[in-house]
């Protein structure tokens, strides 16, 4: 293929895959058709346009072609005659030959799509994966490996999930305020773990996918004025937590793309008007009891209050997660938990908590307890075993610029 059709196609896969799957669920109704179409329009643009070339709105081709592929496959089932027609006249009334992407109803779609995934009869877990794998168009074992389960566990919740939507007609729409609060913490579990993906990519070069970022922000933005003039504060928490992430964004790698630690960053970069607008928002999160994503908001805002990083109250942050932990208990937030204990009490502490935290086996293939630990053992003077864990974390990790960070410190302690 050639090569800049290779990274437009790429590109277009990274930003759009969402939006057009779930255009294409509000066309067909079916969550498999309008996967398989999506591929279709990426797979015709693969063949197509190393021939005609790229055309002026690639995504717009792609959707455009994927739509006549759903076409196709309803006709070649032979069913959903009545819908068939309705595609049909959709297509054919429309004048323009590359649609719009960025018009309104697509971005309406993505935030429809979340609500019909995160309906209570499905399972919380199984409603966060089909999201991911639906809005994110992550693969099935990037999504298992978030949720630290077997590949064939995750396939079979998406397929069941599927079923479940489709045998009980859950309805592809935005509930109204009287049904919005039970799916609420579902939704924005996802919106946050959709954000997470963009914050660290699992896959590829980059470090950062700055449209699941920015996408992430701007539907929990429509979530709160959904639910205005009071949204809870768990939406208000989540807002500010993205916003105070997002902010450290160009810090987080250099030129190269590279990762540069959260103390090293040159916070002269950091977006502190974006900052300014979260900073309200976290002390409006924690009046009242405040909720685990007002938690972790206040400590964003620890971070992000620091000029340099030598002032940074790491005292304040272990007793805010020390707070989140008792609100939230789960090993992921153990293990920030013990980073904070690292930075505020010296790394012997915090590898006995850690230690304690491997033995239970729960985060044995996440790449990130293997990094901590190999960061505190490298800070003891423990080279041999530092190497040994960062070349255990080096088996698991799959994001590029992550893994070039651990090879530069795997060298540095075997040189030692």
């Amino acid at each position: 293929m050639v090569p800049n059709v290779a990274a437009v196609i790429d590109e277009v896969y990274r930003s759009d895959w969402g939006r057009i799957v779930a255009a294409l669920i509000r066309l067909t109704g079916d969550f498999d058709v309008a996967e398989d179409s999506a591929q279709d329009g990426f797979a015709a643009a693969v063949d197509r346009w190393p021939e005609v070339g790229i055309p002026e709105s690639p995504s717009a081709w792609i959707l455009q072609t994927a739509r006549h592929k759903a076409i196709d496959r309803i006709r070649r089932r032979a069913v959903l005659d009545e819908k068939l027609k309705s595609l049909a006249a959709t297509v054919s009334d429309s004048t323009i030959d590359e649609p719009d992407l960025d018009s309104n109803e697509i971005p309406d779609d993505r935030l429809r799509l979340i609500f019909t995934c995160c309906h209570p009869s499905l399972a919380p877990e199984a409603q966060v994966a089909l999201t991911l794998r639906t809005l994110c168009g992550l693969q099935t074992d990037e999504i298992a490996r978030a949720f630290l389960v077997p590949v064939e566990t995750m396939a079979q919740r998406l397929v069941r999930a599927k079923r479940k939507i489709h045998d009980a007609g859950i309805p592809y729409m935005v509930p109204d305020t009287n049904n919005m609060p039970e799916r609420l913490d579902a939704v924005l579990t996802v919106i946050y773990l959709v954000f997470n993906e963009g914050y660290v990519a699992t896959r590829g070069e980059s470090l950062v996918r700055t449209d699941l970022c920015a996408e992430a922000i701007r539907l929990a933005r429509v979530v709160r004025t959904l639910m205005s003039p009071q949204p809870p504060t768990e939406v208000t928490a989540l807002v500010a937590l993205m916003l105070l992430h997002d902010s450290r964004r160009t810090a987080r790698h250099d030129e190269a793309g590279d990762l540069i630690l959260l103390e090293d960053q040159d916070r002269t970069r950091w977006d502190q008007r974006q900052i300014a607008d979260a900073l309200p928002l976290v002390e409006e999160a924690l009046r009242g009891a405040p909720s685990p994503f007002a938690l972790q908001a206040a400590i964003a805002a620890v971070h992000c209050r620091a000029v340099r990083a030598s002032e940074t109250d790491w005292p304040e942050i272990l007793r805010l997660y020390t707070l989140l932990e008792r609100l939230q208990p789960s090993p992921i937030v153990s293990l920030n938990r013990a980073v904070a204990v690292a930075m505020s009490d010296g790394p012997q502490p915090a590898l006995a908590l850690i230690d304690s935290l491997a033995s239970t086996g729960h985060l044995d293939h996440y790449h990130l307890l293997h990094a901590a630990r190999a960061d505190l053992l490298r800070r003891l003077g423990s080279s041999a075993d530092a190497a040994k864990s960062y070349a255990r974390a080096l088996e698991l990790v799959t994001n590029d610029s992550e893994r070039r960070f651990l090879e530069r410190r795997l060298r540095e302690v075997q040189t030692c």
